[in-house]
């Protein structure tokens, strides 16, 4: 399949994959066990080569904080380029309390580039009928980023129409709780990713099975699915245009690199970055805060 076609404008694809760190190369590290893993697999102490020209970037989630990194504060971190947890006093896991959601209802990244007057953005995961039935609705980070900038959220229609995703970008997950969805590929899936990417200035799509298996230390599934989300990652970047986009690829904190424990680890995060302004961006990323400013130069600059 040929590559899109996209505007001559610059454009960021963030992938974002939670749970995701850079692990010692061990029996407990799946990556360590499991082939056709690239571009997620990286090993402390080890240089990585990186499909497409990528070039990776240890990133620090801990933010000069103690304790083990967690979900909530380090989403919030990802999405504002503020250190939540330090402002806390302690890392956040789960959902964002009160004091994170009014940091993001201030300072998203989708209300910083509203106000830098670039529109063309997205949040490409789709959410089922029932996410807005519920009482009361836990929001996760980034649907507090979409609501800050008064956004659309992607809807299963959307879904159906080839203009979203679901986190489990296969549509497995969907299909077990009932819904009528067709069965993606990680190809298929991939070709959808770069299609939305190809008709905004910034994407944000969400995946977070990574840190479900580390929590379960499901070694059977992630024997499954690393390969298959790592084929989906491959199969996007071919087919986004890297000339005119860049592409960022990170995580809030370590844990599928790990299957020896259910917690979050210590690790280094990968941030992976492709695209003309990988250079730029691989030089003014070292922690969490640096995502969000980096982003925005690029598409401001």
């Amino acid at each position: 399949m040929n590559k899109l076609q996209f505007e001559e404008k610059k454009s960021v694809l963030f992938i974002f994959i939670d749970g995701l760190g850079i692990g010692e190369r061990s029996v407990n590290n799946p990556f360590a066990r499991i082939a056709d893993t690239e571009p997620l697999a990286h090993f402390v102490g080890e240089k990585s080569e990186i499909p497409f020209g990528g070039i990776m970037v240890p990133t620090d989630p801990r933010l000069k904080v103690e304790g083990r990194p967690q979900s909530a504060s380090g989403q919030t971190t990802i999405l504002t380029g503020i250190n939540a947890p330090l402002l806390l006093g302690h890392h956040k896991q789960g959902f964002p309390n009160q004091t994170l959601r009014d940091l993001i209802s201030e300072n998203s990244i989708f209300l910083q580039l509203k106000k830098a007057n670039i529109t063309e953005n997205v949040f490409a995961n789709a959410y089922t009928p029932q996410f807005f039935a519920e009482t009361p609705r836990w929001k996760s980070a980034t649907t507090c980023a979409v609501e800050a900038a008064e956004l659309s959220f992607r809807k299963l229609p959307d879904l159906l129409g080839g203009k979203a995703l679901f986190h489990d970008f296969t549509n497995a997950d969907l299909i077990k709780r009932g819904f009528e969805a067709p069965l993606y590929s990680a190809a298929r899936a991939a070709e959808i990713l770069a299609g939305i990417a190809a008709n905004h200035r910034f994407t944000l799509y969400e995946h977070f099975i990574t840190d479900q298996i580390g929590h379960k230390q499901d070694f059977a599934k992630a024997e499954i699915h690393l390969p298959q989300l790592a084929e989906f990652i491959r199969k996007t970047i071919e087919l986004v245009d890297l000339e005119n986009t860049t592409v960022i690829l990170t995580s809030d904190h370590g844990n599928i690199e790990d299957l020896s424990v259910r917690n979050h680890t210590l690790n280094d995060v990968p941030t992976i970055i492709w695209g003309a302004e990988k250079h730029f961006a691989a030089e003014r990323i070292k922690d969490l805060t640096d995502i969000t400013p980096t982003i925005l130069q690029i598409l401001t600059r």
